[in-house]
């Protein structure tokens, strides 16, 4: 632990304040494959996912929490275990690309281009479900002002769509057990009491049992 960058109690390592003021505009890859159950969609994203290279990383952010305590994971998974997620019938993308410091440097420009480019990427892997995290970016990208976290109306390249509100930890009026409660509902939408998706899902996804 001499470099201070590994949490304490384990091995997993931390970027350095340097490395995150440096991953602004970088990219960070996809968690995708063909026919999963929900694809998850984040607005952008920050510098320290960015610089840990995976997906919800920042410490304070529930996205994996609420995902666990939802039942779409058996387990917690942590941020290294992103890739895990197609296993589960999971995936993960972002509306906009590029890492920023915080979504208000994202141009509504931006947002919308995202949108399009998310469409295309949808209609080609074919999710059941994509689910957004963050209402006031959906509200922008698909030009919809009176959009409420839940079901929307029209599909997205094939997909029906869920919104969620944002895990991020700066979100403080959306606190763990109300994350927990709206990530539930969209897993019984998507997974009926059968067990079985709403929608059909591609072999070898497997989501877990009824929570």
């Amino acid at each position: 632990m001499a470099d201070g960058r590994e949490r304490a109690g384990g091995g997993r390592r931390r970027p350095t304040p340097a490395e995150v003021s440096a991953a602004g505009g970088r990219l960070l890859p996809d968690v995708i494959r063909p026919g999963l159950l929900v694809l998850f969609c984040g607005i952008n994203p920050g510098l320290y996912s960015a610089a840990a290279g995976h997906h919800f990383a920042r410490p304070g952010n529930r996205f994996w929490k609420a995902l666990q305590l939802a039942g779409f994971t058996p387990g917690l998974l942590a941020p290294e275990q992103d890739g895990e997620l197609p296993d589960h019938g999971l995936g993960v993308t972002n509306l906009v690309d590029r890492a920023t410091a915080g979504a208000a440097e994202l141009s509504p420009g931006e947002l919308r281009a995202g949108a399009a480019a998310l469409a295309a990427k949808v209609e080609a892997a074919r999710p059941a479900w994509v689910a957004f995290l963050g209402i006031g970016a959906y509200r922008v990208a698909f030009a919809a002002p009176a959009a409420a976290v839940g079901p929307q109306p029209g599909p997205l390249g094939g997909a029906r769509v869920w919104v969620l509100p944002n895990p991020s930890g700066r979100a403080a009026h959306y606190q763990l057990p109300d994350l927990v409660v709206a990530f539930a509902a969209l897993r019984r939408a998507a997974l009926p009491p059968s067990g079985g998706p709403a929608t059909s899902a591609a072999p070898g996804c497997r989501p877990v049992g009824p929570a």
